[in-house]
């Protein structure tokens, strides 16, 4: 027993893909590895009033953040999930791409005399990334469809008015198909959707989501919630009752954000089938 307490704990800051190796080979050794987001270290730090940085002195702080705070070990996620999660990203990233072309190419469309040769080279990089799009979303489709489990939970989860497939995919990618989540509160902390309140005293100020969570969640939230506006009637009555009280659309739009990202957790968790009508016949 005494043996088991006194082993060794590697901490490592996330670094994006340049921890993963080590944090790989650790836990294929047997040993016990922590990865703290960067932003909890640098808010740890500022608790020790370190004005220096070093990276000796950034090591001494990951270190005593280890020996002060309680740490979670790290999982790695099963090889089908890391590939779940990489064909997301690569989606994503070619998403992005394409709507910067997109959005070039509207205003090449309206300028005055652009060069036909221009706009075609233009017109050919959008169809460039449309089709690699389609050549990534076919690819994860095929690893769902052969996996008799996933094919079951997306099932279940694609019954969610407004939400589609690549949606579904980022969400369960970054979260290792929900394995590292406890409950619904951590689900949107983790996706950085979780509302960040400013109160001293009489004085309070304005309140925002955090955005320090997971990119790829966020941005892959944000058109289902416009569609769901349209097809997912809850959600509507929700939206037009926060709509109401609140000044800028884009915090009620937020909270549908929200909202779909509990479901889609909720679902999961309980192997359950959306139902538009739960409320009412819960009451």
């Amino acid at each position: 027993l005494k043996e088991r307490e006194s082993r060794v704990w590697f901490l490592m800051e996330a670094t994006g893909v340049y921890n993963q190796e080590l944090a790989y080979y650790l836990v294929g050794e047997g040993e016990q590895v922590s990865i703290q987001l960067a932003n909890k270290v640098k808010n740890f730090s500022r608790s020790l009033n370190t004005k220096s940085k070093t990276d000796l002195m950034d090591a001494e702080v990951i270190a005593q953040l280890g020996l002060e705070r309680k740490v979670a070990a790290w999982k790695p996620p099963s090889d089908k999930m890391r590939q779940i999660r990489s064909l997301g990203r690569e989606y994503s990233e070619l998403r992005e791409k394409r709507s910067r072309i997109k959005n070039q190419l509207h205003a090449l469309e309206k300028a005055y005399q652009t060069s036909p040769k221009i706009l075609q080279r233009h017109q050919r990089q959008k169809a460039f990334y449309t089709d690699l799009m389609e050549e990534v979303e076919v690819e994860l489709k095929m690893i769902i469809q052969e996996d008799e489990f996933l094919r079951e939970k997306m099932r279940r989860l694609k019954t969610i008015p407004g939400v589609g497939f690549m949606t579904l995919i980022i969400v369960i990618g970054e979260t290792q198909g929900f394995s590292l989540i406890r409950n619904s509160r951590q689900m949107v902390s983790y996706a950085g959707l979780d509302v960040v309140e400013k109160q001293s005293g009489k004085s309070r100020g304005k309140s925002h989501i955090s955005k320090k969570g997971n990119r790829f969640i966020r941005r892959a939230l944000f058109m289902p919630s416009l569609c769901a506006l349209k097809h997912n009637e809850p959600l509507k009555d929700f939206y037009k009752r926060l709509a109401e009280r609140k000044p800028v659309k884009k915090i009620a739009v937020t909270a549908v954000s929200r909202k779909l990202l509990i479901l889609t957790y909720t679902l999961w968790k309980n192997d359950t089938t959306f139902d538009p009508n739960y409320r009412s016949k819960a009451a």
